[in-house]
């Protein structure tokens, strides 16, 4: 029996959009309510959401009885990070800040056993070998593997074409607020000259045979995006939507006007 199959990597090659949401509450309960959504894909925030390994694994498992595939991003692409987060049985990974093409090898190695890479041959300790009970876990898993690298700054757009050209990375995600700040356009991720250099690069990861991912809480700026080319997406967050509902729900109960929110800027 080898390892289980990556629906999201499937899609990815067979040219499906894949619509996602952010996942940020740090609770596998609110995981596991929002994972009944029928989002494609959910995203298990490790970055900016308070979590370790223990709790992205549990949101993982609680995500994993749905429809929606669960997708972690790790604060930083750290090898042993990534190893932990493996043997838990998550198949998709967001690393965040990767500039260099050396940074995107070392995060390849990371997720394959040698001698292709470097990660450590535990998996009858993890869940992701079924704790040992899929025997040829060891030779199938770096098939369902997806590596998604995270594009966010000028050194980063510099790089995308020997990046985009790396086996093992599935695909490039640009992150348009931490970019806009690189540019100088902390704030304004919408800034047409944001705008034009992540058309650029989605331009280049085609021209490479990539998926090319994004994110945003605009719609009309989701549907920019999808035009461009965006091949899986999120468009918006648990945080964001309980703001805005639970806000909405007691201005209805006491008959206030309702102010529209402010319109979010930060790409969170």
């Amino acid at each position: 029996m080898p390892a289980p199959k990556n629906p999201f990597k499937a899609a990815l090659r067979e040219n499906r959009f894949q619509l996602g949401l952010w996942v940020a509450l740090a609770s596998p309960y609110a995981a596991e309510v929002v994972s009944g959504s029928g989002y494609d894909w959910l995203l298990i925030d490790g970055e900016h959401a308070p979590n370790d390994i223990p709790l992205l694994s549990a949101q993982f498992r609680a995500v994993s009885a749905s429809a929606s595939h669960p997708m972690v991003r790790l604060p930083v692409g750290d090898t042993v990070l990534i190893k932990q987060i493996l043997d838990t049985g998550v198949q998709t990974l967001l690393i965040p800040m990767v500039e260099s093409l050396a940074q995107a090898q070392q995060l390849v190695r990371a997720t394959r056993y040698p001698p292709h890479g470097v990660r450590g041959v535990g998996a009858a300790l993890g869940r992701a070998s079924q704790f040992g009970r899929i025997g040829d876990y060891l030779q199938t898993a770096g098939d369902e593997i997806c590596l998604i690298l995270q594009i966010e700054s000028r050194a980063g757009l510099a790089a995308i074409d020997e990046i985009a050209a790396l086996d093992g990375v599935d695909g490039l995600f640009i992150g348009p607020s931490d970019l806009a700040a690189d540019m100088d356009y902390l704030g304004k991720p919408g800034h047409p000259e944001v705008r034009a250099a992540i058309a650029d690069a989605f331009e280049r990861i085609k021209k490479a045979g990539k998926a090319r991912g994004i994110m945003t809480l605009d719609l009309g700026q989701a549907r920019d995006y999808r035009e461009m080319g965006a091949d899986f997406m999120a468009i918006g967050t648990d945080v964001t939507s309980l703001v805005r509902a639970t806000t909405a729900l007691r201005q209805e109960f006491l008959g206030e006007v309702a102010v529209a929110p402010k319109k979010q800027e930060s790409g969170y």
